[in-house]
This record gives structure tokens, C-alpha cells and sequence, in this order.
């Protein structure tokens, strides 16, 4: 089989366009090509719709250029002249843009400045559009804003009708061709027979397909909203705003003209807007231009738009156009549906699909043949050749029927698409666990994932954070003491937690106090507050001149910004061993200024360690007194700094993360904590969680990166903590361990974060933490940070590859049968005993009914005892082989025996006897496959009724399997070829069926695969294949 589908086979992530079309190419055999490729990339459309991209980013790449060149040229040129005449009269009424969208939009579209001057900058559009930039936009506002200037959602292409899906469902080939046969058929025995008699098969067949039609479009439109649900969750964008007042979290859509926007490290733009205020603002523009070079923003361009990502600093910005105004609307507007790249798993069912379909198409070529030539000789040797009737006209019509059934049952177009129906079954589950799948190939992929790579803040600890001891004025102190601290030390330390930070205290209506920011900036800030400082006061007080803010490859930031009395100062806060090695003076325990000698050095560095050992998250604030002013357009000082204290912080460890490791090492997959903190505070929380293990390394960033290949190829399966990491390590360990075969799982929130997540197999972004930047190029976005809610997406990724398997193992059992009884008793017989009503039945229960029941199972925890399945190892295994043909085996020869000698046996006679016999086969033939059903719940396990009554899908399907069957063998004869049967015979079909189970336990005790089981650095054993799994 591997051979046969190496054209079938595509990496899970950034496959090539030549796998993509080789796999396509290959398939050959395809019943309704709708349906079948429905969740399948449109090659074609994706290339025009790529093409169509390209030029629309290139156009506005060209216009913002020469705008951007002729604002240059304009300004040089009004330079003397705006010396002399500093403010420029308003050529411009402010009226003309205070109800205007239009205006509004074209001016930061067309990057206007001459009439952004004209109407006094940003504070003449903050009047214009009726708004306070202190105090935002009132909320009783809204809704009119949202009439005058529009609302910030995009065009969207209306989602497909029921009916459509209908429509899909009826261009399948055969079931086209199946009705053709019927109308024939209808209008043959019309002729003949009259009415009703002459329309009854005929009418069968078509009920037959309207019920296969109604069934199928009602899964797939279920599946549609599935993935609608989720696309509207995959959308959901929060940003910062400030309205009646006070900052607020609300979502983009809820936007408006006239916000005040706050935008920092990683945030989407997320409408059009003009630059209040901020620092070092860089915005990436790629994603509108295709421009790579990031743009400064400041007051001289002072242009935002929306889509584009802060790639550095911070600022406030005032929207001024939003939705289909903007140019990032009309760009989503010509985006079009062209689908998301095939999973693997999709891909290699298309493979299988297509393998069994060819060989279903010769089976039913060759019945047919064998039952036209045997008609042809009978009716040769009755010396009938030259005479024909409509009577023989509908024998061949239905021969060529049942052949056609006998194609719909054999290409297993479900396989395929099962596999999307789990997915999206498990996606939705997921949802609920807190965890969103952008890509339907990281669902599948978690499955086989061999290696977590995982932050630690936030993830494996709660994020609720608290100062707990503080190193000042020369000594620890426990924060629980409230000790009092020197005047000086106390006011020097208050200026550098309220300025140095990129958060904000806020208060509400009532005057509650809350803190909007990170949960590190919170806790300091909330000491600074418990300390009795007024952040409002300070901050009103002390005037920032400059702000770098801080991000995960400096580890720190710092602040210019000038005191009451005039005095220039800069504070420094960030990882201690980085802040301490740019300071060359201290505070001491009386409050006065020393030098830091080497041995205050050492006694600071063990602080720290101590602090690490704790747990604690270590931060060091210092400051550093500027003579004379300061120009702006230099760098903040980097040496000269006094150090005012080293912050101990502790976060505890989350809930449930030592028994989510544990479940990780027993499965076989290998857990390893890379964080930025100090390496004692990271194998301090590696140990309480069970991640550090005796054997296990833990090395600090620097380190790593002077390791040659051979060194890494050596120590990188024992890495279990990667401490003081970049981004750069983290990216650099992902591409490593992925060298060395391994299925990586990596986490990120920052925007540094963006290359590990696009290297990794699976990349899950924080819901919480994470910016947007992070949030795109992740897989999957974990709301809730919790890293046991990572464990969860690994077991339901297992349980789509095991229930896939399910499927798989019971449709080709299904499909073995149902070939090999109708073709032998055509070749021997001369008919066949399932009609095409009969097999249509049996397709629906195979196909779209048994995905349901086998693909949607939930995820056991024995899923998690066994190790990942490797991406080499076949899909169809030799477990699964044993049970298919050990089950096709005992079907066969028991409806070989009914078909050959049933009446003697079943002691039938009269002229009703052959078709009781026939019922009887059929009914046989069901009840094998529901009771089989039953039995591909495990496929190596003996106990198959483990969690069985708590699947409501997999009982509905089987109670609703059952009376549909008693319903066509007892009132549906006349349409569907059967007579009713005695309640004798009914529970004799039962019974047989029944024996499949015993014959399922005999058959999992034959040994066919046998893994020898490899000890884990952790202790743990992988558990076997074969008898002794059972």
C-alpha cells in the first residue's frame, strides 16, 4: 500500500504547490468532485487570487512611495518659510470633514499632510470629529458614530444554503447515473406493467438517492457551521482604547470614528488613524505593500493603517476611518474562499479512495459483464436471441444498475472527507477546552508530536503575579513586613516602577482602582501602590521625553524623562543580570549613593540567586542622572546607573500542569521549559512541575548558541530547560530537534516569538498573553494560557488519527463484502442478491452514518499510554488488516452458505422462498456490519464497550440504523426488493451478526505486530503492540 500512495503524501505544514498537484493529478477515480474537494485548496484560484494580491500591494506600494516622496519635497520646500510663519492660516473649514468619512479616509489614505496642517493637526481632526483626545469617545456616542462614519467590519461573501449543499450532494456521477436508470425504469414499467406496479423499482431507487442526498447535505451543512463558528472565533481581535475617560479593552468591530487607540509590541492596526502620541514606533507594512522595511511613525508622518503590525515602540493613535473605508477593508473584500491546504491525513485517504475505487470499478465492470453474457447465453440456449421484450430491457437496465451501486459503494468518497468531519468535530470540542485551531493539519498533526517546547510564564504558571521580596538600601525585605523605606529611596523607587512601565492604573466610575498591562508591569505597579504611591500624581508631574519599550531581545526597557525641579533622569528596568551590569553604583542602607565594587557585585548576583531558587522572578530597576537637556534623537544611556532594587516576584505554578507533564511523558512526548528568566528560577519551576529529570540538562541561551552542530546533536535530546533564551534560541532549537526527526510543539507570545511558531510543526500562541503578530502565525491559539490545555489538543489529535483508523478499518470491511458477494453469485447465480436500493442503503450506513458514529468518538485516556505514531508508519496497519480480513472472512462464508444452500438450511419453500432468502441475506448483511461497527470502536483493544453510552452520536446512529432496517424490511418491500420476515428469522440475522463479536475478541489475541519497549529518560515505559496490549 505505502507504494502505491507515494504520490499521496504532503508535509502537514508550507507543503510545496508540486505536492499539492502531484496528489491531485493522481486521483483518477472521483464520484462527485463538489463534495470531494470541497475542503481542498483551489490551486488555480489561489494562484489568480495571489496574482490579483500582488498587483493590488504593489499599486499601493508605488502610491504610498511617491506620496511619502512628495510629502518629503513638499516640506523641504516650506521649510524657511514655516520658520517665519509657524502657525498657517486654515484654508480648510473643519466642517467640511466633521460628517465626512470620505474626506476623513482619503486624507490618511493619500497621506495628506498640507491639509492635516491646514486643519491643525491631530487635535483640529480630534474637533472635527467631535472627540477629546484625553478623554475619548463617549459610549452613548456609538451608535451614532457608527451611522455617520460606518461600522469597522469588512465585506463578506454570504455563507452557502442548505439547499446548496443539496445541490453538492446531487452531482455525484453515479447517483446521476442511478437516476437516469430509475426514470428509464419508471417509464419502461409504465409501459408494461401500468400503474402502480411499473414504477415501483424505479421509485425505490429514487427515494433511495433522495435519502443518501438529504443525509449527506444535512453532515456537511452541520460541518459548514462548524467551521463558521470558528472562523468568527479565529477573527476576534481586542485592543486598548480610551473611552468616557478611562482605558478600556473592547473588540476592533466595535470601533469608531473618533477612538483613541493605544498600539504596542505586536498589535495589529486596526483601522486608519493618525499619531497622537507614543515612542519609537516602527510598523511593519508588508502585509499592505509587501514592503519588508518597517516605517517610522511620528508627528512629522504621522500616518496609521489599518493592517499593518507595531513591530516596535508604543503610541496612541486617533481613528479616523474604519471598515470598507480603509484600504485594508477593500484588500479583504477581494480575498477570496480558494480553501486551506489539505491534511496530510486528507491526502492519504485520497490515495486509498482511490486505490479501492479502481478496484471497485473493474468489480463492477466484470459483474456486469458476467451477468449480461450469462443473460445473453440463457437467452440463447431458449433459442430467444432474435425476440426481445421490455421484460428482458429491464433485466440488462437493472444489471446496469446494480453494477453503478455497486461503483457507489466501492469508492469510499467518505474517507476523505471523515477526515474533515473529525477534525471539525474535535476543532469544535477544542473550542470549548479553551483551545482555538486555526489550521485543521495542527489537530492532526498534535497526534504524532513528539516534543513540547514551552514557555514558562503563563503557561506552566498561573500569571498572577506578586511582588513577594525586594532587595533596597543594601538588605532583603519581606514584602508581607510593609517595612518602611528611606524618603529618598522610597521616591526615587516610586518615580522608576510609575515611568519606567507600559502599563496604566486606571479607575472606573465608582473609583476602583485596576491596572491594565502585563501581568509582570501589574505586580509592580500594584507595589508601588501598596508602597502609598499616586501613579496619577507622578505621572502628571514627571514629563517622558523618551520611552524604548521593552521587548524579548534587549530584556529591558528605559525611560527619559524630566523631574519637577528640571533634572533630566533615566531609569532602567529589566533582567537582572543585564540591568546590574550597567549600573556602577548603588543605594545604600542610609539612603546615600556608593559605588558598586566587585564584592557588592557578588553580594547583589547571590541575592538574585537566592531570589531564583525561590521560584521568584527576578527584575532590577536603576536610574541614572543626565546633566544639562537632553536631544531626543540619541540613544537612552547604557551604562553610569544606580541600582535602586532588585524585585523578587513569585507566580505560582498552575493547577494541574504536573499532572499534564506527567500525562506528556507517559504518552512519549518530551517536555522542555524555554523562558527568558534566570536559570535558577526556571529548574527551580522545571523540578516543582516534573520537567527537569535526573539526566536532564538545563543550559542558558548563551551557552546554546556557541555549541557547534556535534555538541547540539549530542545535548539536545537531554535539554530540558533552556533559560535567558531569545527568540533567536527558541527558533534555532525548534530547527534542530526538527533535524533530528522530531514532531515539534512549540509556544510563543511575543512578536520575537513569530519564527519559532512558523518553523514548528504545530504552533500554539497564548490567547491572553500573545500578541497578534504571535497570534498569526500560530496553529492554534490557546485562550486560556494554560498549558494543560496544550495536553488536550495532543489527545484529540490522537483520537482523529485512531477514529479515522476506525472508520477506515470498518468501511473497507464493509467494502470487501459487499463486492466479493455480489460479484461470486453473479459469476455462479446469474443474479444478484443486493439490489440497488439494497446497496444505496448499505452505502449511507458505511459512508456518511458510519463517519458520523466511528469519527466523532471522543478521546479516551489510554490514548495518552501510548507512544506518538511516527509519520512514517502506514496508516492502514497490520492490526487493522488482521481484523478486516478476519471479519470479511466470516461474513463472506456466512452469506456464501445463505446465497448457495440458504433454503435447505433455512428450510424455505414456495414461490415467496427466494425472495425471503434474499431479505434474509440483506438483513444478515446489515446486522454484520452494525454489530462490526460495534467492534471497530478499539481496534487492538478487547473491551469495546468502554465509553460507548456516553457517545450520544455513536448510539443515535445505531438505534437509528436499526429501525430504518426494520422499517425498509417490513414496510418498505414493495420499493426496496424485501418481504417482511418471521420474528425467527429476524432474531437468526441478529445472532449472526452477534458472532462477530466473539470472533473480534479471537481475532485480537492473533499477534501481528510486536514493538520492543524502550525505557524513557523519564521513567517511563512506552507500552507494547500486539497480545500484550491486549
Amino acid at each position: 500500500m505505502k507504494d502505491y500512495l507515494k504520490d499521496f503524501d504532503v508535509p502537514a505544514k508550507h507543503p510545496s504547490e508540486a505536492a499539492l498537484k502531484r496528489w491531485r493529478n493522481a486521483v483518477s477515480l472521483v464520484k462527485n468532485h463538489r463534495r470531494r474537494f470541497r475542503h481542498v485548496a483551489d490551486l488555480e484560484k489561489r494562484s489568480i487570487h495571489q496574482n490579483r494580491l500582488s498587483k493590488i500591494k504593489e499599486d499601493l506600494r508605488v502610491t504610498f512611495i511617491a506620496m511619502r516622496a512628495a510629502m518629503r519635497f513638499i516640506d523641504a520646500a516650506a521649510h524657511p518659510q514655516k520658520t517665519r510663519e509657524p502657525h498657517q492660516p486654515r484654508d480648510i473649514k473643519l466642517t467640511e470633514y466633521s460628517k465626512n468619512p470620505d474626506k476623513l479616509a482619503s486624507m490618511v489614505r493619500n497621506y495628506d499632510m498640507k491639509t492635516l496642517r491646514s486643519l491643525n493637526g491631530v487635535n483640529g481632526i480630534a474637533e472635527a470629529v467631535n472627540v477629546s483626545i484625553v478623554e475619548g469617545v463617549k459610549s452613548t456616542d456609538i451608535s451614532t458614530r457608527q451611522e455617520t462614519y460606518g461600522v469597522n467590519k469588512y465585506t463578506e461573501k454570504p455563507s452557502k444554503s442548505f439547499f446548496m449543499f443539496i445541490w453538492d450532494a446531487l452531482h455525484d456521477l453515479t447517483l446521476i447515473i442511478l437516476i437516469i436508470c430509475a426514470i428509464v425504469s419508471i417509464g419502461v414499467g409504465l409501459a408494461t406493467e401500468g400503474f402502480p406496479n411499473g414504477i415501483y423499482d424505479g421509485l425505490g431507487i429514487l427515494l433511495s438517492i433522495l435519502l443518501v442526498v438529504t443525509v449527506t447535505a444535512v453532515s456537511d451543512y452541520k460541518q459548514s457551521l462548524q467551521f463558521k463558528d470558528l472562523d468568527k472565533e479565529k477573527k476576534k481581535i481586542a485592543c486598548h482604547v480610551t473611552r468616557d475617560t478611562s482605558r478600556k479593552k473592547v473588540s476592533i468591530y466595535d470601533l469608531v470614528v473618533g477612538d483613541v487607540v493605544h498600539l504596542s509590541i505586536g498589535d495589529q492596526v486596526p483601522a486608519d488613524g493618525i499619531f497622537i502620541s507614543g515612542y519609537n514606533l516602527l510598523i511593519d507594512e508588508s502585509s499592505l505593500t509587501g514592503e519588508s522595511d518597517p516605517v517610522v511613525i511620528n508627528e512629522k508622518k504621522p500616518f496609521l493603517l489599518a493592517g499593518t503590525k507595531v513591530q516596535d515602540g508604543s503610541a496612541k493613535m486617533l481613528v479616523t476611518a474604519v471598515g470598507m473605508k480603509t484600504e485594508w477593508g477593500k484588500l479583504m473584500e477581494t480575498l477570496s474562499e480558494e480553501g486551506e491546504d489539505e491534511t496530510p491525513l486528507q491526502v492519504k485517504l485520497n490515495g486509498v479512495a482511490t486505490i479501492i475505487g479502481k478496484i471497485g470499478l473493474v468489480f463492477a465492470v466484470l459483474t456486469f459483464l458476467v451477468l449480461t453474457v450469462r443473460f445473453l447465453v440463457e437467452k440463447a440456449m431458449r433459442n430467444e436471441f432474435t425476440t426481445w421484450s421490455s421484460t428482458d430491457a429491464l433485466s440488462m437496465l437493472d444489471y446496469f444498475a446494480t453494477a453503478v451501486t455497486i461503483i457507489v459503494v466501492a469508492v469510499p468518497e467518505g474517507l476523505p472527507l471523515a477526515v474533515t468531519l473529525s477534525l471539525a468535530f474535535a476543532m469544535k470540542k477544542l473550542m470549548n477546552d479553551k483551545a482555538l485551531v486555526r489550521h485543521l493539519s495542527a489537530c492532526e498533526t498534535m497526534g504524532s508530536s513528539t516534543v513540547i517546547c514551552t514557555d514558562k510564564t503563563g503557561t506552566l504558571t498561573t500569571n498572577h503575579m506578586v511582588v513577594t521580596k525586594i532587595f533596597v538600601s543594601g538588605e532583603i525585605k519581606d514584602v508581607k513586613d510593609n517595612a518602611k523605606l528611606p524618603e529618598r529611596v522610597s521616591e526615587v523607587l516610586l518615580q522608576g516602577i510609575f515611568e519606567c512601565t507600559g502599563s496604566e492604573v486606571v479607575k472606573d466610575k465608582s473609583g476602583k482602582t485596576s491596572i491594565l498591562g502585563t501581568p509582570t508591569e501589574s505586580a509592580i505597579l500594584q507595589y508601588g501602590l501598596d508602597l502609598g504611591g499616586d501613579f496619577e500624581t507622578v505621572r502628571r508631574e514627571i514629563k517622558i521625553l523618551k520611552m524604548e519599550p521593552f521587548n524579548s531581545a534587549k530584556k529591558k526597557m528605559s525611560v527619559i524623562v524630566t523631574l519637577p525641579e528640571g533634572q533630566t533622569r533615566a531609569f532602567c528596568k529589566g533582567a537582572s543580570e543585564i540591568v546590574l551590569g550597567l549600573c556602577d553604583k548603588m543605594i545604600d542602607g542610609n539612603g546615600e549613593i556608593v559605588p558598586l565594587s566587585e564584592e557588592k557585585v557578588k553580594f547583589v548576583t547571590n541575592v538574585i540567586e537566592e531570589f531564583a531558587v525561590e521560584a521568584l522572578r527576578t527584575l532590577c530597576l536603576g536610574y541614572v542622572d543626565i546633566e544639562g537637556s537632553f536631544d531626543c534623537e540619541k540613544d537612552i544611556p547604557e551604562n553610569g546607573y544606580t541600582l535602586v532594587a532588585v524585585v523578587g516576584i513569585k507566580d505560582p505554578l498552575r493547577p494541574g500542569v504536573k499532572e499534564a507533564v506527567e500525562t506528556c511523558l507517559a504518552a512519549g512526548i518530551t517536555v522542555r521549559m524555554v523562558t527568558g528568566d534566570n536559570i535558577n528560577t526556571a529548574k527551580a519551576i522545571a523540578k516543582e512541575c516534573g520537567i527537569l529529570t535526573e539526566g536532564g540538562i538545563a543550559i542558558e541561551g548563551p551557552d546554546f548558541r556557541t555549541k557547534t552542530v556535534e555538541e547540539l546533536n549530542e545535548i539536545a535530546p537531554r535539554i530540558q530547560v533552556m533559560a535567558r533564551s531569545s527568540p533567536t534560541d527558541k527558533h534555532e532549537l525548534v530547527k534542530h530537534l526538527k533535524g533530528m526527526s522530531e514532531v515539534v510543539a512549540v509556544t510563543g507570545d511575543g512578536t520575537n516569538d513569530a519564527p519559532a511558531l512558523h518553523e514548528s510543526d504545530i504552533g500554539f500562541a497564548m490567547g491572553i498573553a500573545g500578541t497578534e503578530v504571535a497570534k498569526e502565525q500560530a496553529d492554534v491559539i490557546v485562550m486560556d494560557d494554560d498549558f494543560a490545555t496544550i495536553v488536550k489538543v495532543a489527545k484529540w489529535g490522537r483520537a482523529v488519527y485512531i477514529n479515522i483508523q476506525k472508520f477506515v478499518q470498518f468501511q473497507l470491511t464493509v467494502n470487501i463484502v459487499a463486492l466479493m458477494i455480489n460479484f461470486v453469485s453473479a459469476c455462479i447465480t446469474g443474479s444478484a442478491p443486493l439490489t440497488a436500493v439494497q446497496l444505496l442503503w448499505v452505502n449511507l450506513i458505511m459512508d456518511t452514518l458510519g463517519a458520523l458514529a466511528l469519527a466523532t468518538e471522543p478521546p479516551n485516556d489510554g490514548l495518552m499510554k501510548r507512544p506518538p505514531v511516527k509519520r512514517t508508519d502506514s496508516f492502514i496497519t497490520k492490526t487493522m488488516w488482521r481484523n478486516i480480513i478476519g471479519q470479511s472472512i466470516y461474513q463472506m462464508a456466512v452469506l456464501f452458505v445463505l446465497n448457495f444452500a440458504g433454503k435447505p438450511i433455512l428450510n424455505l419453500h414456495g414461490p415467496n422462498s427466494t425472495a425471503i432468502l434474499n431479505t434474509f441475506i440483506f438483513n444478515t448483511f446489515v446486522f454484520c456490519q452494525v454489530f462490526n461497527e460495534i467492534n471497530s470502536r478499539d481496534i487492538d483493544k478487547i473491551n469495546i464497550f468502554r465509553g460507548m453510552f456516553s457517545s450520544w452520536i455513536f448510539i443515535g446512529v445505531m438505534i437509528s440504523t436499526v429501525v430504518f432496517q426494520v422499517i425498509i424490511v417490513e414496510f418498505l418491500g414493495t420499493f426496496a426488493s424485501t418481504v417482511p420476515l418471521d420474528w425467527e428469522l429476524w432474531g437468526l440475522s441478529i445472532v449472526i451478526g452477534l458472532v462477530s463479536m466473539p470472533i473480534a475478541v479471537v481475532l485480537k489475541c492473533i499477534p501481528v505486530e510486536k514493538t520492543a519497549v524502550k525505557q524513557q529518560h523519564d521513567g517511563y515505559e512506552i507500552l507494547p503492540d500486539g497480545p500484550e496490549r491486549v
